[in-house]
């Protein structure tokens, strides 16, 4: 666990999250069930909030309009993030001109002004982070380790950060 501080924790976790196009979203349906999504994220913060554009019509509004409560998941090739917050449904066309991409346009074609087009907004409550700088060959060597040397592996940092 790392004694880093709420800053540098912010800062990392930033830093993480950063360069991941694509995240995993988690909502609950109204059966109680969990469904995951890949989506592409728009923009995140230095608190780690997160934007994504949707469809109005689509099964994750749905989701979030009836329990807020969401889950997202990002992931590098060395690094793991899950954000735990609360989702919340915005229509605001400014932001969504703000945010918008060609790559948006795949699911909207219409653009921003598109009557379908909606975000979704992830007030991010809490953060767990699990990082392994040297990636998989330092994974491999601290197993290789702990293996010969019998003491428990060593995976890098993690930490979990509160009061996003």
């Amino acid at each position: 666990m790392s004694a880093d501080t709420h800053e540098e924790q912010l800062s990392k976790l930033a830093d993480l999250t950063r360069e991941s196009r694509f995240v995993m979203l988690t909502t609950t349906d109204a059966e109680g069930h969990l469904v995951s999504r890949p989506m592409a994220r728009q923009e995140v913060d230095l608190s780690a909030d997160l934007w994504f554009i949707a469809t109005r019509d689509s099964r994750k509004v749905e989701h979030i309009r009836a329990d807020p409560a969401v889950n997202v998941t990002v992931t590098s090739g060395s690094s793991w993030v899950s954000i735990a917050g609360r989702g919340e449904v915005v229509d605001d066309t400014a932001k969504l001109k703000e945010l918008w991409s060609t790559f948006a346009e795949a699911w909207l074609p219409e653009g921003p002004e598109d009557p379908n087009a909606i975000l979704i907004h992830v007030d991010a409550e809490t953060a767990q982070y699990w990082d392994n700088p040297g990636g998989r060959v330092a994974s491999l060597v601290s197993l290789a380790k702990s293996k010969v040397t019998g003491k428990p592996y060593d995976g890098g940092d993690s930490g979990v950060v509160t009061d996003l």
